[in-house]
């Protein structure tokens, strides 16, 4: 919805400088980025990431560890749970129950604050990429600049241009 919208306010004014016969007389310089190769390849956009994966890393062992010890507890049930007594398999299963919902919950938080962090990472990212955009349209005399298309020819991307200009900043 709010990429239809950009789009239509990039594209009108075009159009109507098109249809006003303005254009013939000057050249008329379309650009076209890869939003979504910007957020998969250029360095901020990494660099966010392995920042997030250290953050969320202590978090993910201990579920790994929570997990390990569901299945320890698991395979102890099914291999000795017929010839424990009755209160000590009870225990057991408790202590599975309990583990099982702290996992859930531990799980459900991480993935919550992990999904919160990505994106303001995100706006980072984009903040960054739309300065380079900017920067690249005003230096070679870019009269539009689309970041979403349904089809780019490849002669007006310049998402390579981006992602170079991104990888240049400090």
């Amino acid at each position: 919805m709010k990429t239809s919208k950009i789009w239509l306010a990039c594209v009108i004014p075009a159009l109507l400088l098109l249809a006003s016969g303005q254009a013939s007389t000057t050249e008329f310089r379309v650009g076209v980025v890869d939003t979504e190769r910007i957020l998969r390849e250029s360095v901020p956009a990494l660099k966010a990431e392995k920042k997030i994966e250290k953050e969320f890393a202590a978090r993910d062992q201990e579920i790994k560890k929570i997990t390990q010890q569901i299945r320890d507890i698991q395979v102890f049930l099914d291999k000795e749970g017929m010839t424990l007594p009755d209160a000590e398999r009870r225990n057991k299963e408790r202590e599975l129950d309990n583990l099982n919902a702290n996992l859930q919950r531990m799980q459900r938080e991480f993935r919550e604050d992990l999904n919160l962090r990505k994106n303001e990472e995100l706006v980072v990212v984009l903040g960054l990429a739309n300065k380079a955009i900017q920067q690249i349209a005003e230096s070679e005399k870019f009269d539009l600049v689309l970041q979403e298309a349904v089809y780019r020819n490849p002669k007006i991307d310049i998402t390579e241009k981006v992602l170079k200009h991104l990888a240049n900043e400090k």
